[in-house]
Order: structure tokens, then sequence, then C-alpha cells
């Protein structure tokens, strides 16, 4: 599957993603990342729903499956409702290196735009900082619980 080369069809969420996710929170514990399951329980428990003005959950679906998926809140580490925050993005490793990233993100940047001065992120990840910056992130050194920040004008 990782030779298929189609764009995905990128998809705002807005019923529970817990089985929608399954595979990929799966593939995400082995590699020792809890985020994506983080994001199903916090669904379920109603701690984030990416339900408030300006949030969004987006998936990416290839042939109907989910591949991957990224989310907009309201930072909550931020003085100030018009800050965004990109939240968990995850790519399935089958479908990686094949533009799905940058197309949640994209998503992600256009659903901020309508809301948000501001959209900030924290990865430890040196390939997602990569991406980040491809798309217009730069680095952010001065903000705590911020690895990378993007004003909103004109972004996208």
């Amino acid at each position: 599957m990782g030779s298929d080369r189609r764009p995905a069809l990128i998809e705002r969420l807005t019923e529970s993603p817990v089985d929608p996710l399954e595979a990929l929170i799966a593939e995400s514990e082995q590699s020792g990342l809890t985020f994506v399951r983080r994001l199903a329980a916090d669904w379920v428990s109603r701690a984030n729903r990416f339900d408030q003005p300006g949030e969004a959950l987006f998936v990416a679906r290839i042939a109907g499956r989910v591949v991957g998926v990224c989310g907009l809140n309201v930072d909550p580490y931020a003085a100030s409702a018009h800050v965004g925050r990109v939240r968990h993005l995850y790519v399935g490793s089958a479908h990686r290196r094949l533009g799905i990233g940058a197309q949640l993100v994209t998503e992600v940047i256009v659903a901020a735009r309508s809301r948000f001065e501001h959209l900030r992120l924290r990865t430890a990840n040196p390939e997602a900082a990569r991406l980040y910056e491809r798309m217009g992130f730069r680095r952010c050194l001065d903000v705590a619980d911020c690895t990378h920040l993007m004003e909103m004008r004109g972004a996208v």
C-alpha cells in the first residue's frame, strides 16, 4: 500500500474518532507514541472534542481507510483565545512521504485563518519539524510549550 500515490481525501470529523483511528492507535503505540490514543480518550471523556470555536479534527483517508489525523485547538498554553495549536499530527508509516501530512496541516492552516492570529505547535520529531518549516512555520524559541509558530496573516 506504500506505493499508492493518490492524494488522500481529507475529511473533517464531527463524530467519535475512536473506531476510525484504531489502526493508527495500534501502530503509533508500537512506536512508543501515546498521543493518538490520548486524542481518542480525550474525545470519549469530553476533555477535548475539537468543538470550541475555530477548532477542528481532520482525518486523511485512502480507499476509505483512515491513514492520518491532525487537529486544531485553541492553544491551552496561550493567554489569548486567538492563538491556535496544531495537535496530534500522525500519518501511518505505509503512507508517509506521500504528502499526506502536508495535506492535513494545510487543512488545519486554512481552518485556523478564520479564527486565529497565530498558530503554534510543539514537536520533538525532526522530520515533523522539517515539514512544518517547509510549510511556513518558524522556530519558536521564546515561548514555553512551543517549538514552531506561524503568523496567520497571509498563511496558505
